[in-house]
């Protein structure tokens, strides 16, 4: 990799010379203007507003413009002369934990090569250093014209440089924060919590610009002249959130579907996470009882089952132990009469006791079978 900058890092009265390489390089896709009615190139001419004529890039220089529009001339002699340590010198001023620097002012990143067989010493000492302290290095350095802030920190078996930005560029967050008091609660916590647990992690090296392979796909297509338009296919952004939780609840199912994880939507595992959302507490049918009870306090816990499908369970197991009942009476009331008709040895009474019996066992059958039917959920 070609360097960009060459000098040293003074580590106390240690030199290390170094040379700056860029750690990082952009994709992105550039376009140039064109005139759109033949296709050609717009380019910018640089004029001098003086005398009107186009000025070569070797006969422009700098200046500073005062506030009365005057120009100073600076050259690159004047910016040499300056008292400046940091012109060849990546200056260390001290060691810090890492969690002490703020992501805000991270900026672009160099890799920092030793420049020369007598460099290697010291920079894998200093290299060393910052692995077994578990910190980061603060430093000044000059470059493209002003001193930088700068942060090294070890990748591999590399020293790398953080460019930093002094931290009154750091603007404060004013009037960024939404305004007013707002609460949240401690179920839709939970359920936030369940969320970013089912979404899990991501291989960051999976990660890339699908609107640059698309853009590229675009332009191979042109140029061979097979490309048909076709009309983008965008979701609907989405509106204003009206129940929060109904929201965080189909966002936890859609990631386990997503993941092939939790079953069908719908189904009784996904019901046993996450409590069925109902609008307000004590209104509408059940108010009152234990399922507006359960209603009024959703809360989702992980891997049982909620209050909600709870209560709801039980009520259905108390009117099926009840119909059960119902029907061991029935079979036992035909029993005895079967022994009565038996014992006179009359056949009009077995007949009369046959008829109860089967009577007695298609009221049971009924009776459980409309007990063992859910109700239908009624929403509040």
């Amino acid at each position: 990799m070609r360097s960009i900058w060459n000098g040293a890092i003074s580590f106390g009265l240690v030199s290390i010379p170094i040379k700056l390489v860029n750690a990082t390089e952009s994709h992105s896709i550039s376009f140039r203007q064109i005139h759109v009615s033949d296709g050609g190139r717009v380019r910018y001419r640089k004029v001098c507003e003086l005398d009107g004529e186009e000025v070569p890039n070797a006969e422009i220089g700098k200046g500073y413009e005062e506030a009365d529009g005057s120009i100073v001339p600076i050259t690159d002699e004047d910016l040499a002369q300056l008292p400046l340590a940091t012109a060849k010198t990546i200056e260390i001023m001290s060691f810090v934990p890492a969690e002490e620097i703020d992501p805000l002012q991270m900026d672009a990143a160099y890799y920092l090569a030793a420049n020369g067989a007598t460099a290697a010493k010291p920079y894998t000492l200093l290299r060393e250093a910052l692995k077994r302290s578990r910190k980061v290095a603060i430093a000044k350095y000059a470059l493209r014209g002003r001193e930088r802030l700068g942060m090294l920190r070890v990748v591999d078996d590399v020293i790398a440089m953080h460019g930093l930005l002094w931290p009154d560029e750091i603007r404060a967050p004013e009037g960024v924060a939404p305004e007013g008091t707002v609460s949240v609660r401690d179920a839709e916590l939970d359920l936030a919590d369940a969320l970013m647990a089912t979404l899990g992690e991501v291989e960051m090296a999976s990660l890339h610009d699908d609107y640059r392979d698309a853009v590229e796909a675009m332009i191979v297509a042109k140029s061979g002249g097979a490309f048909e338009p076709t009309e983008a296919v965008v979701e609907p952004a989405g509106g204003q959130v009206i129940d929060l939780m109904a929201a965080l609840e189909n966002s936890v199912r859609a990631a386990k579907a997503s993941r092939g994880e939790g079953g069908a939507e719908g189904s009784d595992e996904a019901e046993a996470e996450v409590t069925p959302i109902r609008r307000r507490a004590g209104t509408g049918r059940g108010a009152g009882t234990g399922t507006g009870a359960a209603a009024a306090a959703p809360k989702a816990v992980g891997g049982k089952k909620s209050t909600a499908a709870s209560a709801k369970k039980t009520t259905a197991a108390a009117t099926k132990k009840k119909a059960t009942g119902a029907s061991g009476t029935g079979k036992s009331a035909a029993g005895k009469s079967a022994s009565g008709a038996s014992k006179s040895t009359s056949k009009t009474a077995a007949t009369k006791s046959t008829a109860k019996t089967a009577a007695a066992k298609k009221t049971g059958a009924g009776t459980a079978k409309k007990a063992a039917t859910p109700r239908k959920r009624t929403s509040a």
